[in-house]
């Protein structure tokens, strides 16, 4: 079993207690054995000397679609329902087996790069096979699944989905990637939202996801016109019809649920559904602003997520962070959403959504080590002297900031460079992908 010792870092647990503490972390294999201020004694396979930086849970981010980073610049400007029809859907439909691969690793690439260990990801209907093996080849900690589609309109033909069909692949691949990795890698049934999605297949992934004991994530609540047309069709709003066909459960994610009416609310509190904000994606669609403090406020889990690349234009948590606080400051006042609050949701906030808050999340003895090193000794993050660390990642560090990276014990990246996905091979077949996705528009 390999060892690791990181000595002389100034350690932001996120624990329950939010202690902070200068000293050192003892990794033995994948997961935290030893933490304090100096530990004596130890023989570790080796050693990093991190004085001078930060050492933090890396992020987790609850809401990724790595299926579409090929299309970041390629739908701007758009609101929801536009930018599915006109874009995404199109070019999701355009996909190969190469283009998901390549689209999943220039994804990931960009996450690590910027501290984020852990993902919550929703792919396109087919070929999710590749984004599972990008996964796996990058060391990323994953809840990924296939988006499932058998209904709506003005979706291309190669999205429509039979439901027997779109349930059976998912269940294969499920069988096949969940758990793997020792773990790392799991699998989530991904219903894209009620608008394109029969009552059979949402009734039939709730079975699944009980008989397999597996999470569910879909989209909800994000746009007013997709409210409305729920309605039309369902007779009642997102929230309450998942509930009326039982899928409202502990194990429902639900990105957005950014316009909920008080019943909703209540609904998503009562039956543990869990949540994931992603205020880049819902500003640049206009979208709206989900009423985050309110659920904070209630109990609700909440977790924070960059969305797709095409809606953000970027994976980077450091700016999902600094947007949740400020978005709500000006509805709420300046003491709502402080950078302690904002940094817990970053990373064991996240865990609790996935999951995986007994496994990852914050830095303490028997977890996993999914930890990133933070290096402020810069302009933009000084004066250090008795300043608020929390203040200094949430409100001044950037993702350049970001020196080292490591995910179930394994260093991913280090000074800065990403050990796990080849950037000049990504950059290149990325663009060549894209040329070929475009060709076959």
């Amino acid at each position: 079993m390999s060892t690791l010792l990181i000595r002389n870092a100034v350690v932001m647990t996120m624990n329950a207690e939010d202690e902070i503490f200068t000293g050192d972390v003892f990794i033995e294999g994948n997961r935290i054995s030893q933490m304090g201020d100096k530990l004596e004694g130890l023989q570790a396979d080796r050693i990093i000397d991190a004085g001078g930086k930060v050492l933090l849970p890396g992020f987790v981010q609850t809401h990724i679609h790595l299926c579409q980073t090929l299309f970041r610049g390629r739908a701007d400007d758009l609101s929801l329902i536009d930018w599915l029809k006109e874009r995404i859907w199109p070019f999701e439909a355009a996909h190969s087996e190469d283009s998901v691969y390549y689209s999943a690793l220039l994804g990931i690439g960009e996450l690590i790069r910027s501290g984020t260990t852990a993902i919550l990801d929703m792919e396109t209907v087919h070929y999710t096979e590749s984004a599972f093996q990008a996964i796996k080849e990058s060391g990323i900690r994953a809840l990924s699944g296939k988006v499932m589609m058998d209904h709506g309109t003005e979706v291309p033909p190669a999205l429509q989905e039979k439901t027997d069909r779109s349930l059976q692949e998912s269940v294969d691949l499920l069988e096949k990637w969940h758990g793997a990795e020792g773990g790392r890698i799991q699998y989530a049934f991904c219903p894209r939202f009620v608008v394109s999605c029969t009552e059979e297949l949402l009734t039939g992934v709730r079975d699944l996801s009980a008989k397999y004991g597996v999470m569910v994530h879909t989209h909800a609540s994000e746009n007013l016109s997709e409210i409305e047309m729920v309605e039309a069709e369902r007779g009642m709003r997102n929230v309450v019809y998942l509930d009326h066909i039982g899928l409202a459960k502990p194990n429902l994610i639900l990105a957005h649920s950014i316009w909920l009416d008080d019943e909703e609310k209540r609904i998503i509190r009562e039956r543990g559904v869990k949540v994931t904000h992603c205020p880049g994606s819902n500003l640049k669609l206009a979208s709206g602003i989900a009423e985050v403090p309110l659920l904070l406020e209630q109990g609700v889990a909440v977790g924070l997520g960059a969305d797709g690349a095409p809606c953000n234009n970027n994976l980077d948590m450091f700016q999902e962070m600094r947007l949740t606080a400020y978005i709500q400051k000006v509805k709420h006042g300046p003491t709502v959403m402080n950078a302690r609050t904002v940094l817990r949701l970053a990373t064991i906030g996240g865990a609790k959504v996935l999951g995986l808050e007994d496994r990852i999340g914050s830095i303490e003895i028997g977890k996993l080590a999914d930890l990133q090193l933070l290096d402020l000794e810069d302009f933009h993050v000084y004066p250090s002297f008795d300043a608020d660390w929390y203040s200094r990642v949430v409100y001044a560090a950037t993702r350049g900031d970001v020196d080292t990276v490591m995910i179930d014990g394994q260093i991913v990246m280090e000074g800065k460079i990403v050990k796990t996905v080849n950037k000049t091979v990504v950059l290149k077949e990325a663009d060549r992908s894209l040329r070929k996705l475009i060709a076959r528009l």
